[in-house]
């Protein structure tokens, strides 16, 4: 089995924030799959479906972003004999370090300072599994990080953000269907603007 949770806020108020990608995401596959996240246990709403090939548990922890890694490790407890973290485990999650569409896979390693990602990473004890990393900077740099995450999308920007879920989720079903280092090999190309100048 595999586990992908999509990290975010539970709540209205920041359903379609830049912090919420990992919801956002999570929930696109589900649709896809035509399911919604609704079981409730391990402080995450969650639902299971067949994606990629595979057998997966979908995840959205309600802890709170700074609190993921509670839910994450209950989860894992749960299903320990059916995961194998480093390999079972993909976090897709927002990062303002990269621009709005651009899509980074990672194996393993630090939180580069996501809260979601270093409550994870407490939480399990480890930071051997795969991240799904989803590009939300804006065109022009913010002066408040922690604001701009939190505020909801312009309605401009809702087409992109959706271009941008469908990349991520098609992302996580390379990981699935075709292997890591494939996946990493198709996404992690730098993101090109319009008229193919790099970024």
């Amino acid at each position: 089995m595999k586990l992908i949770v999509g990290l975010g806020n539970p709540g209205a108020e920041y359903e379609l924030t830049p912090h919420n990608m990992g919801f956002l995401v999570v929930d696109q596959i589900a649709a896809d799959c035509q399911t919604e996240l609704k079981n409730r246990h391990c402080r995450a709403l969650t639902a299971r479906v067949k994606f990629g090939g595979h057998d997966v548990l979908l995840a959205k922890p309600e802890t709170f972003m700074n609190l993921s890694g509670m839910s994450v490790k209950c989860l894992v407890e749960k299903y320990g004999e059916e995961l194998d973290v480093s390999r079972d485990l993909i976090v897709v999650y927002d990062e303002l370090d990269f621009p709005l569409g651009t899509i980074r896979i990672k194996q393993d390693g630090s939180s580069a300072g996501h809260n979601g990602v270093e409550s994870i990473i407490g939480g399990l004890g480890t930071d051997q599994f795969l991240r799904v990393r989803v590009g939300i900077a804006p065109e022009h740099p913010v002066k408040d990080g922690a604001k701009y995450v939190l505020s909801p999308w312009k309605k401009k920007e809702l087409p992109v953000v959706g271009e941008v879920i469908d990349t991520a989720e098609a992302a996580v079903k390379a990981i699935l269907e075709d292997g890591l280092a494939a996946a990493m090999n198709r996404f992690n190309r730098k993101a090109e603007k319009a008229g193919g100048e790099k970024v």
